[in-house]
């Protein structure tokens, strides 16, 4: 108990501002913190879990933390039902000031619809910046228990998990000469919409009267108020890891199916879930469909949820099946796994949808807006056998942007056109270029094998922290590979922004610092720079300009 006071003693420091707070001091504690979570989650000391959760929710250095990420993702710019958003300095100081548990009332969720792959329309929810502020505090209180307890090869909402690691895993499960060759792809059906209330606030491990308020909290469509009966709304901070704790355990359920270990070998069963896309793979088609699809289902049941009797269905590895966007199939005596056709037509149709809208668009428009689509889609893929793919898709590709040239001039030539807009660059003819701007080649993206994350490791275990660091470093070094300027400032930070001593990751982002301003004629060289995350840039300008002391920029 002494320990637990002066870690509760370290949360009330003096900050009287936003640019005023010590991001160094919150970090640690709410670390601390967590990690004695997730060991007494570990140790099944249930009690001491909900102890420290509460100590922690209620913690000025928590509460800062969750205003930082509402206020630094994508959607901070997204309003809800009160259209407010928190932009300046003030308005989230006041914020902090305001988030507490006492009193506490969320409002109904913003509902709009997204597009699917499918055609189809996905709802989404949007709270508001409180109640996205209040979820993201208790997250940082339940994210340990969750992970702690999570199935190990679960990879979809996870820290330091993706789909790369999922797609690795089915690999591993069906790869090899003498693996399962029958595979059931489970889909849940509006799994989001349809988890029972009463078996969340039963097992989930958080304040249950918080809990069941966000989730009777409801939502407004075109201005009608409409009560909430079942499900997480998709769009809120906590939601996904509500939906994995509601699956979690599925993976030792498929255990009890067999009285030996060995019995299991034979089976060959093995689950990989990304979210609520799952396979489970097994030795025979009969077993899948007599033993294995039954359990699942009465497994999901008390859950309130139910296979998708059109997308679940159980496939020889020879037929191939789509997986996460890509298809995996057994041929000719080896495992393939590369970009579904689906995939592919899904990317192809965007591009040509960008194209489509930017017919009086400049060239540079076009080429800014189509580069991220591009890398991104070649990054996803570019772990696998992609290679074909990539051909084909840049072939289209050409072809699209031929006819979006050859329509913004019906009285040019083709040579002509071919001039204008296309041009010969390391032997490679017909690169679509404009000055300085090239739009990249997605035959220019090599691949680049994956290593799959270690099934139990845990980001919140103290044990794996130089694994998780390790992997971080190859990460960004990939990140940043071609621009070496940025990768020497991040091995020289060891990866850390010298003012919060957090790790700069593709995801937090961060900002190239000139330590001399290059108004005050600051070089460009390696010896002015620094890496910051933005906000901690920022905190450190408003600093300078109040005359307060300068941050050491070094350690």
């Amino acid at each position: 108990m002494d320990a637990m006071q002066s870690d509760c003693d370290v949360a009330f420091t003096d900050w009287q501002s936003w640019h005023g707070i010590s991001w160094v001091k919150a970090y640690q504690f709410v670390a601390r913190l967590q990690t004695r979570i997730a060991k007494a989650a570990k140790a099944g000391d249930w009690r001491k879990v909900r102890s420290l959760q509460r100590l922690l929710t209620k913690s000025s250095s928590a509460k800062v933390l969750a205003v930082r990420k509402v206020t630094e993702n994508k959607g901070r710019k997204t309003p809800g039902v009160d259209k407010q958003t928190w932009g300046t300095p003030d308005e989230k100081w006041s914020a902090v000031l305001n988030l507490s548990n006492k009193g506490y009332k969320p409002l109904p969720l913003r509902r709009i619809h997204i597009p699917k792959a499918n055609g189809e329309k996905r709802p989404l929810g949007i709270p508001t910046m409180r109640d996205r502020a209040m979820q993201a505090l208790h997250l940082l209180a339940l994210e340990p228990v969750a992970e702690t307890v999570a199935d190990p090869h679960s990879y979809g909402f996870r820290r330091e998990r993706s789909t790369a690691d999922a797609i690795e895993q089915v690999r591993n499960v069906l790869g090899r000469k003498a693996s399962a060759q029958w595979v059931l792809e489970g889909d849940i059906k509006g799994c989001f919409d349809n988890i029972s209330h009463d078996w969340l606030v039963a097992n989930v491990c958080m304040d249950k009267g918080i809990l069941r308020k966000w989730l009777k909290a409801g939502f407004i469509e075109t201005g009608t108020l409409f009560p909430t009966h079942a499900g997480t709304p998709q769009g809120g901070i906590i939601s996904p890891v509500l939906a994995n704790l509601a699956l979690d355990g599925l993976q030792h359920e498929l255990t009890t199916l067999f009285k030996t270990v060995r019995a299991g070998r034979v089976a060959k069963v093995n689950l990989v879930r990304y979210a609520d896309d799952f396979i489970i793979t097994g030795s025979s088609k009969e077993f899948l469909e007599l033993e294995v699809k039954p359990l699942v289902e009465k497994f999901l049941a008390i859950r309130g949820l139910r296979l998708s009797e059109k997308k679940t269905k159980i496939t020889h590895v020879t037929e191939g099946f789509d997986f996460l966007g890509w298809n995996v199939r057994y041929f000719n005596r080896m495992l393939v796994t590369q970009p579904s056709k689906k995939n592919i037509k899904a990317f192809l149709q965007k591009i040509r949808d960008v194209l489509r809208a930017r017919k009086a668009a400049s060239q540079a428009e076009v080429i800014e807006k189509l580069t991220p689509i591009v890398r991104g889609w070649a990054n996803y893929h570019r772990s696998q056998m992609a290679s074909k793919a990539f051909a084909q898709c840049d072939h289209q590709i050409w072809a699209a942007l031929w006819r979006w040239a050859n329509r913004r001039h019906p009285n040019k030539g083709k040579r002509w056109i071919k001039r204008r807009y296309f041009t010969c660059l390391k032997g490679r003819d017909w690169r679509f270029s404009e000055r300085d701007k090239l739009l990249p080649v997605l035959v220019g993206y090599r691949k680049r094998p994956h290593t799959k994350i270690m099934a139990e490791a845990n980001p919140f275990d103290p044990a794996f922290d130089d694994y998780f660091s390790k992997r971080l470093a190859k990460r960004m070094d990939k990140t940043l590979e071609g621009r070496r300027k940025l990768r020497w400032l991040w091995w020289w930070q060891e990866g850390e922004c010298p003012i919060c001593n957090q790790k700069i990751t593709r995801e937090t982002g961060w900002h190239l610092h000139h330590i001399i301003k290059r108004s005050q004629r600051g070089s460009d060289k390696l010896t002015n720079l620094v890496l910051l995350h933005p906000n901690c840039h920022m905190q450190h300008h408003v600093k300078e300009g109040n005359g307060a002391a300068g941050i050491s920029m070094f350690k």
